[in-house]
């Protein structure tokens, strides 16, 4: 995450007209803007699997999936966030068509620049969002999802999914997903390395 230099704070309606013409995606932090970190094939294709699962399984309801360029806006950290894939059932959401500020899932593909962000300092300001209910971490270097779901006493239940506890559930939109389906296409290193070993 680099920070972009600027002479003074931008407020979020600059911010929001600077990314409007901005060739790069960039987040915003209390006045501040910072490069968003470039997505590998690996993170795209897993995002593309989610994405379709889910919107076939919203299909004819009320809730909307947004996946890579939408941002979520935290209005009372002063926060613009990119996360890799939301899911919005408030239509107060349809009125901002650049950014939501009401989503009830998020999913974060986990990279080596983003895991410490994701885990640490999003998590912590996606939180005080209400409508927050369910926060998955997905690993692009081998098959593991980790799920952060919201209880009635505000604390949040983890659960760790990997080819041994091969099915999850996404609790708030009520989707159970296969880990295989979830990784389809996606070719980790060892892997590839093996094969370039046996061809060898």
């Amino acid at each position: 995450m680099i920070a972009l230099k600027e002479k003074y704070l931008l407020t979020p309606e600059e911010y929001l007209k600077f990314e409007e013409s901005s060739p790069i995606k960039n987040e915003y932090i209390n006045g501040k803007i910072f490069v968003r970190a470039e997505v590998s094939d690996r993170e795209n294709i897993i995002m593309g699997n989610l994405a379709i699962l889910i919107r076939n399984h919203l299909r004819g309801n009320p809730c909307r999936v947004y996946f890579a360029d939408l941002k979520t806006r935290i209005e009372a950290k002063k926060r613009f966030y990119y996360p890799d894939l939301l899911v919005t059932c408030d239509r107060r959401d349809r009125e901002t068509p650049t950014y939501k500020c009401f989503p009830k899932l998020i999913i974060e593909v986990l990279s080596d620049s983003t895991e410490a962000r994701d885990r640490g300092d999003k998590f912590h300001d996606y939180q005080t969002l209400d409508s927050f209910e369910e926060y998955v971490l997905v690993n692009s270097k081998r098959q593991q999802v980790e799920i952060f779901r919201r209880q009635e006493t505000n604390n949040w239940q983890f659960s760790t999914y990997h080819p041994e506890n091969p099915r999850f559930t996404l609790d708030s939109i009520g989707l159970e997903i296969a880990i295989a389906d979830l990784y389809e296409d996606v070719e980790f290193e060892n892997a590839i390395e093996s094969n370039e070993s046996d061809n060898n």
